[in-house]
């Protein structure tokens, strides 16, 4: 019999792999979490996105026919970035009831209570549906692991529900933004520094179209569950020597989008907007998730919930992107719960940490929403 461990200490188990993106390196990790789980009988898959990159799906089979209740959760952390840290970000050390370290919190804590809550599924034998674990490389760079996933056709056609486990604190998300990130180029004519009336400054150009974005949305009316869509120009670089008019200059633009906006309108607004001196070029385009607070099976959740946590939760929404923007219309588009044991405070923060008893909570929670699922 398969033995199941705590859900922290494999947490940290997790922790201590560098699987900082980039470069990434998610399969010391992909092959950690698919050796638990095809010890304990699960169908499990490994699907490579490069060079020690991996990600995988679990399948724990059931007998119940009906579609399958899926969980996923990303493999890769951010960079631990440049200000010091009081501790090592890979120690994955225990300290007054809190786990430390880079993806504690996003997302590690939340795979772990996930791998814990297949190898009880495992446990319990087959008089159930399919529960399908997908986790994925590369989401911090776009989601460019669920992304494959998609493309090569390997995910389940068709899904009952989707839980993702980014970093909630417990609490039940029931919808987040759809992202559009854009690339903006402009372009110029090189001249000498001392003779700018002989060039075309492609820096003015960017400068001016960039700032003409700052009040994009001012006038757009907000949802009433995801507020306003957002604008904001991340970087913008452009020219080579101080003493050249510049040919080229770049700047990427962050859209956040709500409900009923439609991105290819969006896209050739902005492109009008800013003018034919600009060319623009998509980088990532996913659309938003909202499920429904009255939708069943989210009741049925919620009821869980309550009872583990002893409080019943309001539903929460979020501004981030999660991979469900890809998973989800790629499996008939099921009600989608966000619910994952880190601090949604805590991501990609110096000293990074998650309450160690909430990933043993969410491991719970995740078990019993699987079972409830399942009939069991």
């Amino acid at each position: 019999m398969t033995t199941i461990p705590d859900p922290v200490e494999l947490t940290q188990a997790l922790i201590r792999m560098d699987t900082v993106n980039p470069p990434g390196n998610e399969e010391p990790a992909a092959l950690y979490i698919g050796d638990l789980m095809t010890g304990a009988g699960l169908q499990v898959s490994y699907h490579r996105l490069g060079k020690n990159r991996l990600g995988l799906v679990a399948v724990a089979p059931g007998r119940v026919p009906g579609p399958p209740l899926v969980f996923t959760g990303h493999l890769d952390t951010v960079t631990p970035g440049q200000a010091p840290w009081t501790f090592l970000p890979l120690s994955g050390e225990l300290r007054d009831g809190r786990l430390m370290g880079r993806g504690s919190s996003d997302m590690k804590g939340g795979v772990g209570a996930m791998v814990v809550t297949a190898l009880g599924l495992a446990a319990d034998g087959e008089e159930r549906r399919d529960v399908v674990f997908i986790f994925t490389a590369g989401e911090e760079t776009g989601c460019s692991g669920a992304l494959q996933m998609r493309e090569e056709g390997i995910l389940p056609p068709q899904a009952g529900a989707l839980i993702v486990a980014e970093p909630t604190g417990n609490l039940p998300v029931l919808g987040h933004k759809g992202v559009l990130w854009l690339e903006c180029t402009a372009r110029g004519r090189a001249a000498h520094g001392s003779m700018p009336h002989l060039g075309e400054n492609a820096i003015y150009r960017a400068a001016r179209a960039a700032a003409g974005l700052e009040d994009l949305f001012s006038s757009a009316p907000a949802h009433p569950r995801l507020g306003k869509p957002t604008v904001n120009v991340g970087t913008f670089t452009g020219g080579s020597k101080i003493n050249m008019v510049p040919d080229r200059a770049l700047f990427t633009v962050d859209l956040r989008t709500v409900p009923g906006m439609d991105h290819g309108r969006l896209f050739q607004g902005v492109g009008s907007h800013m003018g034919t001196d600009i060319s623009i070029e998509r980088l990532i385009d996913l659309p938003g998730i909202l499920t429904p607070s009255d939708h069943p099976w989210i009741r049925r959740v919620f009821d869980i919930i309550e009872r583990l946590q002893r409080e019943r939760s309001e539903p929460g929404y979020v501004t981030y992107f999660t991979d469900a923007s890809v998973l989800a219309p790629a499996m008939d588009n099921p009600p989608t719960l966000i619910l994952g044991p880190g601090e949604p405070s805590q991501a990609h923060q110096t000293d990074e940490f998650c309450v160690a008893e909430k990933i043993t909570l969410a491991s719970d929670v995740y078990l019993e929403i699987a079972r409830n699922w399942c009939g069991s």
